[in-house]
């Protein structure tokens, strides 16, 4: 028995606060034993890391418990909206590994909202208010004062239906007026002073068309979609946390309005908060994310460097690593800001584990192995992957003349430089021992830079052979066949930002500039974050494998095969550099 209750506060222990809620609502019996979430993102943009924490929770817990997750777009704001990024959002949770019950739309739900708050003004609750934005805004008090009422407040019930159906007419004009429920200007939280629930803005929406004109507002929409779905938990981030309030009375009045008077409290979504994912050197605002799309200072919305997912698949992130890392993290009640170093960490050991090992040299010099046979080339036998068996072989062709990385051989060699010089050995990954030639090691240029290195080959010592265990003091060095290299584009990625956290330092800025987003963001982008080289060479095998593919380049880094890639102009992206 003593045992049994260890292992369960073991248990207990290691999960999250919001999956220990789970078990103990589905132990208990709470909404019959049933289970259902949502993720509901708006189609305003990419979606982001941040996300993937929110969809890994909605969808993770859900598959996990039995239950179902729906896909919601919570379309309220058809200035923003668009189908592309819909699609963008569907593709994302695939890739990330999880599949929707349902797809649902905020638009679904427009003509109950409508009708809802058509009931609310009936019942006094509700009324128009033809105040400008300033003047309701100047009205709302401080979180130490109380709010003063709209002069608008106590109007006829039958004027605000009148005006009410004007809003969606198309003849009024955005922003003369809007609909507010009626509750307390004097409430603590100044989100109960009469918020606005409904707005004009008189654009085709991508769902409805051109039957509205007058939309709901987030706050009353969001909580009544998550009832009239059948949510039973509701998760989201911190600073909703003092919207809930909200978002249970509009519930409340709901369940009135569809006569569920018995239960008023019973059979609600139960929303719980939990701390977003902030990265350090990372900007995840989606309105920074557009701004930096639209002023061309990334290369669109899948830039590897961006913290998009399509750009985090794009630069070699698996599914797997991002939801590893979002375990680690876990979730609390917190906020606080993660080092991207963890990140990376995480991501390095997942593709310790899948990525191919192949052979590139990003800056190239030339090795002839002078008592090698002009014109043989042999085939020689590499492992795909240490770490897994499975993936086999592929063969590597050496020849006479090779490319090795320049920053490999020296002419004067310090004392324990270990690699290239003139009479060291090194051994050549899956081939040969080499040494270089101590009275003729290199040609150069009339600038001084080493053209060709000489050297020449242990017949004896290729791998697999006796000879191959010789003791020698070099390190093993990576290389590709002249003869049958291929010419690639490889994309070295740094962080974007040059501070911590660029979103306090960008506030700091605009506030001290008087400045705006754009103007600020431009003074703390990392100049070298990214850089082209267009002079690598590739063995063969690495050139032509799909499009995001993992690999790892020997002793450099993991890269991912571009989508842009093909066998003829083949394009890496480096994803992160081996552990040091």
């Amino acid at each position: 028995m003593e045992e049994k209750t260890l292992n369960e506060n073991e248990e207990k222990k290691s999960l999250s606060f919001v999956e220990q809620m789970v078990k103990d609502d589905l132990a208990a019996g709470k909404n019959g034993g049933r289970l259902q979430t949502r993720f509901p993102p708006e189609p305003n943009g990419y979606l982001h890391i941040g996300h993937a924490k929110a969809i890994a929770i909605d969808f993770g817990l859900a598959k996990k418990y039995g239950g179902t997750c729906n896909l919601r777009f919570d379309d309220t704001n058809p200035v923003k909206e668009d189908t592309e990024y819909i699609e963008s959002i569907e593709h994302d949770i695939k890739w990330m590994g999880f599949q929707w019950a349902n797809v649902y739309y905020a638009s679904d739900y427009f003509q109950q909202l409508w009708d809802f708050a058509v009931w609310l003004i009936k019942q006094g609750r509700a009324y128009v208010d033809e105040q400008s934005s300033e003047a309701i805004a100047q009205q709302k008090g401080t979180t130490t004062s109380p709010g003063t009422n709209s002069p608008f407040r106590d109007r006829p019930i039958e004027e605000n239906l009148r005006l009410f159906d004007f809003m969606n007419s198309g003849k009024c004009e955005p922003g003369s007026m809007v609909l507010r429920a009626k509750i307390d200007m004097a409430h603590p939280n100044m989100l109960f002073r009469d918020p606005l629930i409904y707005r004009v803005l008189n654009i085709p929406h991508v769902k409805t068309g051109d039957k509205w004109n007058a939309y709901p507002m987030y706050d009353f929409t969001h909580g009544q979609c998550d009832y009239l779905e059948g949510v039973t938990h509701s998760w989201c981030t911190l600073e909703f946390v003092e919207h809930r309030p909200l978002y249970d009375l509009f519930v409340t009045w709901m369940k009135e309005w569809k006569g569920e008077t018995d239960n008023i409290e019973d059979n609600r979504p139960r929303q719980t908060e939990f701390n977003k994912l902030n990265l350090s050197y990372t900007l995840m605002s989606k309105r920074n994310l557009l701004a930096l799309v639209n002023e061309h200072l990334v290369n669109g919305w899948d830039d590897p460097r961006m913290p998009t997912i399509c750009g985090l698949r794009r630069r070699g992130y698996s599914p797997e690593s991002l939801r590893k890392f979002i375990d680690k993290i876990g979730y609390t009640k917190l906020d606080g800001l993660n080092d991207i170093a963890l990140l990376e960490s995480v991501v390095r050991d997942d593709l310790n584990s899948r990525a191919q090992r192949v052979s590139a040299v990003l800056d190239p010099v030339k090795v002839v192995i002078t008592n090698y046979p002009e014109g043989q080339t042999e085939q020689l036998t590499a492992i795909n992957n240490p770490e897994n068996e499975a993936d086999g072989t592929h063969t590597v062709e050496f020849s006479r003349e090779l490319w090795i990385e320049r920053d490999d051989f020296m002419e004067v060699a310090e004392k324990k430089f270990m690699r290239l010089a003139p009479g060291k050995e090194v051994r050549l990954k899956n081939a040969y021992i080499i040494k270089c030639d101590e009275e003729h090691a290199c040609d150069k240029d009339a600038e001084g830079r080493v053209t060709t290195i000489y050297c020449t080959y242990d017949p004896e010592t290729k791998s697999g052979m006796p000879g191959a265990d010789r003791k020698i003091k070099g390190k093993t060095l990576h290389w590709v066949s002249c003869h049958n290299a291929m010419k690639a584009e490889v994309r070295l990625y740094d962080r974007l930002w040059k501070v911590e956290n660029p979103r306090d330092e960008m506030a700091a800025i605009r506030d001290a500039q008087q400045c705006d987003a754009v103007t600020a963001m431009k003074q703390i982008i990392n100049p070298n974050s990214l850089s082209v080289n267009k002079e690598c060479y590739i063995e063969p095998f690495a050139a032509n494998m799909q499009p995001l593919s993992y690999l790892q380049f020997q002793r450099i880094g993991y890269f991912n095969v571009d989508p842009d890639s093909t066998p003829e102009h083949p394009v890496f992206n480096k994803t992160v550099g081996l552990r040091s």
